[in-house]
């Protein structure tokens, strides 16, 4: 039974709700990075070549991706603080797998269970929030609040992996969790009220099925290519099963009366555009961040600890900017703000591509901190841009699949630069020379659409009001108070 309004809305309820879903967003937010300063220290205790850390990175992210929308409906249906815990025991059981995994086959198990578990927690914890803030101005300090332990995590999972990696073994960056998971559970059963929307639609299960398998097709393909030769009969098969899956994907959309992914949004310039650049912005960002720390640990020569420093200003430039970008948008508009930060982080990563073993961190970190700066001021109007392109009561819709796309950018980031760097060393390159050709690559990709957001994106007339909150399912959205709704006709 859904709780009443006077539980829902009393203030010893609220604090300890806003307390539980902002720690469990942090645990979430901060797995997404933890796990990159660590993946030297697991290539060298497991032995797993470069396609396993592909797919102990992708296998998480892939999960997020594909179940996030359906993540949001499950727990409007059956019950926000069901979903909400059970999300909370699926990703501490998988914590806990991950940190005894005895090979690259179970860890990469225990990611999926991870994504899973993810793709529960965050929407419904973002839900609750809206479910116990019916009044706007108090949803948006809320919401607020809930964005800013996202920033929290995210910044603070470098540090902590390097920390945790360099005192106890990788195993530890996923022990963290067990903690946080027993808290959220304890404190959430006793004190959480359950609430639901009666109205919200149908589960699409074909289409979550469906897009499961064509994006873990591709990926199969795109990661395990380089081992098994591009035109082996597995990976060509591979491709053809994505291609396959996807056109049935797309089918069965098109036919739904209540699909996870309405074809007819993309038939909006805005909303097209928004998405192609956000699903170039998980490429790019993701792709990139998953070499960083094996750059400075492999090329030149940090330890795990310093090289989880050492990546800190990409995220730190992110927090910091990020609350910035919505306003932004809201005052210069959508294409100027979206066009330069895409030509910043371009740039960035460009210029990161120029990086040696010799070159000193005093002319490194700038360059990262620049490309934080620049994708930090991409996401956020992205995500306005998607939910101006449609009607108000679709704006929850509309930020769920601007977080999806830009998940799967991830998956296909960390996929193909991983190939990049592969191809490279096959062809007799060193470490050094395959990174930067995966840094060079990742910033032409992020060039060339700062040139298509710049022809494509409709022009929005700058507005005048105060930001406004929208519903993101997006467990990366880190910027969900900033949003501003700005006239892209």
């Amino acid at each position: 039974m859904a709780a009443s309004p006077s539980a829902v809305g009393s203030r010893p309820n609220r604090a300890v709700l806003l307390t539980v879903t902002c720690l469990g967003q942090f645990m979430v937010l901060l797995d997404n990075t933890i796990v990159g300063a660590a993946l030297p220290d697991m290539q060298d205790r497991l032995h797993i070549q470069l396609t396993g850390l592909q797919w102990i990175v992708d296998a998480y992210v892939l999960l997020v991706a594909m179940l996030l929308l359906s993540g949001g409906v499950f727990a409007d249906r059956f019950g926000r603080k069901r979903v909400y815990l059970a999300g909370a025991v699926v990703f501490t059981a998988a914590s806990l797998l991950c940190s005894l995994a005895p090979s690259v086959g179970w860890l990469v198990a225990g990611r999926v269970l991870q994504g899973i578990g993810a793709s529960a927690l965050s929407p419904a914890s973002l839900a609750l929030l809206a479910a116990a803030y019916p009044v706007p101005q108090e949803r948006v300090k809320a919401i607020g609040l809930w964005a800013g332990f996202s920033g929290i995590g995210l910044a603070a999972g470098p540090v902590a992996g390097g920390v945790l990696a360099e005192a106890f073994g990788w195993p530890a960056i996923f022990l963290v969790n067990l903690p946080i998971g027993v808290i959220l559970l304890l404190v959430g059963l006793r004190h959480l009220d359950e609430s639901r929307n009666p109205s919200a639609p149908a589960i699409d299960i074909p289409g979550t099925v469906l897009s499961v398998l064509a994006v873990g097709a591709l990926t199969y393909g795109l990661i395990e290519g380089g081992a098994r030769g591009w035109t082996s009969p597995v990976i060509l098969g591979s491709f053809a099963a994505a291609v396959i899956l996807l056109s049935a994907f797309v089918a069965v959309e098109a036919r739904r009366s209540a699909p996870m992914l309405p074809l007819r949004l993309f038939r909006q310039r805005l909303f097209t555009v928004s998405n192609t650049a956000m699903v170039v912005v998980g490429f790019a960002l993701m792709g990139s961040s998953f070499f960083f720390s094996q750059f400075f640990v492999y090329v030149q020569g940090s330890s795990i600890l310093r090289a989880g420093l050492q990546t800190l200003p990409v995220s730190l430039a992110m927090v910091i900017v990020s609350p910035y970008a919505g306003r932004l948008a809201a005052r210069y508009g959508f294409r100027i703000v979206v066009t330069t930060g895409l030509a910043l982080a371009g740039g960035g990563l460009l210029a990161l591509g120029t990086v040696h073993a010799d070159t000193g961190y005093g002319n490194v970190w700038w360059r990262l901190g620049v490309v934080g700066i620049g994708f930090a001021l991409t996401m956020s109007p992205l995500t306005g841009a998607a939910i101006q392109a449609v009607s108000p009561q679709e704006g929850g819709l509309a930020s769920g699949i601007s977080g999806t796309t830009r998940q799967i950018g991830a998956v296909l980031g960390v996929a193909v630069l991983g190939a990049v760097v592969r191809t490279r060393q096959s062809g007799g390159a060193s470490l050094e020379t395959g990174l930067d050709s995966a840094f060079l690559a990742a910033g032409t990709v992020t060039l060339a659409t700062a040139v298509f957001t710049g022809l494509w994106l409709a022009r929005s007339k700058p507005v005048e009001g105060p930001a406004v909150a929208h519903r993101s399912t997006d467990p990366d959205e880190v910027t969900t108070s900033n949003e501003v709704s700005v006239n892209s006709r």
